[in-house]
């Protein structure tokens, strides 16, 4: 029956959703665990080292894995990248749940290389079974099922364990990768999803060569890389800037601080409806200054803090969005698609991995938010430059 209803379905909304569930799978597992840590530490006795481990793991992954995850991708075919994403996580979301100290480390392990395939191989999809009209909205689609995902993580993941403990509430993440792998076997076929293929160089439109593609390429990995920093220092100390200069107590600061993922979906789907209506560097000047609005009003005006999340959200999702877009429709082919994906992203996220850390330490060593704020503002200036000199230069009508 459910093989009768895909088939009237038109492959392209069938895709679109597969997609959709998919990336609900690709941040969930790793926010999972900030809502549960006094938890874990009381229960395995993790040093502070250890749990900020468990949430960096993943994006430490995603920039040294992302080269073998474009060449495992561009080897193996993209459904079964995908496949291997998903089952990937569902792996290593039982290990880190069934274990003590090692498997909770080794499970983390598996997650973030999964998600790291997944990362390289879903823009790579998209690309190739999208028509370029219909890649925006794709893309809108991904990334803002990535934060509907950690949304709805966060926010079940608490209440959750002190029913039933932190490792049933780790646990219950794969749920969303079960009914990922069966929509996906069941959209692409048990063949398709499970048998390696290598076809990911096949199909996909083939662009002529942009010229000073290697100015391109450097300018979209130093924006990802501010947008990267901004985005992980913000959702780390947002919720200690909120309780230290307003006063805000612990579960305000954190509900407060959800507005930040939750209007990322505005930005992942607005994107793709402005770019129909207004030039790319209108799109990325917009979402530059909105970005901008975080660190700058919150320095300025920390008691409109609800705002300056709301801007900061709809921008992280915009921007994201929008160099992935520059991504698909900028490179010549699938497999410069994927090199340049990889680059994109190795090198942004180790960006990102460091900025909770160092963002800690300028607040430690000053005693103050406003150097540790001065700091995020540079990386969102680095994320408006870079990001708007590189994205002006897609072509109109791609």
């Amino acid at each position: 029956m459910s093989g009768q209803f895909l088939a009237k379905v038109p492959k392209g909304w069938i895709l679109l959703a597969c997609i959709g569930l998919l990336a609900l799978n690709l941040r969930g597992p790793f926010v999972a665990v900030a809502p549960v840590v006094d938890l874990m530490q009381a229960d395995l006795g993790f040093t502070p080292v250890i749990l900020g481990l468990l949430t960096s793991i993943p994006v430490l992954c995603f920039a040294l894995a992302a080269s073998l995850a474009s060449l495992t991708t561009r080897k193996l075919g993209a459904e079964f990248a995908v496949t291997l994403t998903i089952l990937g996580v569902l792996a290593g979301v039982i290990v880190r749940s069934a274990g003590g100290p090692g498997p909770v480390v080794v499970g983390t392990v598996m997650i973030g290389l999964a998600i790291t395939v997944g990362n390289i191989a879903v823009p790579l999809i998209i690309r190739r079974d999208f028509s370029p009209m219909r890649q925006g909205t794709a893309m809108g689609v991904y990334t803002a099922a990535l934060n509907i995902g950690s949304f709805l993580t966060s926010m079940v993941t608490a209440p959750l364990a002190e029913l039933a403990g932190w490792r049933v509430a780790l646990a219950a993440v794969g749920i969303l990768a079960v009914i990922a792998i069966v929509f996906w076997t069941l959209a692409v076929g048990a063949r398709t999803a499970f048998v390696p293929s290598g076809t990911v160089v096949a199909g996909g439109q083939e662009h002529p060569a942009v010229k000073g593609s290697g100015w391109i390429t450097a300018g979209l990995t130093a924006g990802f890389a501010g947008q990267a920093f901004s985005y992980y220092a913000v959702t780390a100390w947002l919720p200690s800037y909120l309780n230290d200069e307003l006063g805000m107590s612990a579960s305000a600061a954190g509900a407060g601080s959800s507005l930040f993922q939750i209007f990322a979906i505005v930005g992942g789907l607005g994107v793709p409806f402005a770019a129909k209506y207004f030039s790319t560097t209108t799109t990325a000047v917009t979402i530059g200054v909105l970005w901008t609005a975080v660190p700058a009003g919150l320095l300025l005006a920390p008691e409109l803090w609800w705002l300056w999340s709301t801007f900061g959200g709809i921008a992280q999702g915009g921007g994201i969005t929008l160099i992935f877009i520059a991504i698909i429709k900028l490179a010549r082919d699938q497999v410069s698609a994927g090199r340049m994906s990889a680059t994109v992203q190795g090198l942004g996220y180790c960006f990102g991995a460091v900025a909770p850390p160092l963002v800690g330490f300028v607040h430690d060593a000053s005693g103050s938010w406003t150097p540790a704020l001065l700091v995020i503002l540079g990386s969102v200036l680095m994320f408006f430059v870079c990001t708007t000199l590189a994205v002006r230069l897609v072509p109109k009508g791609r």
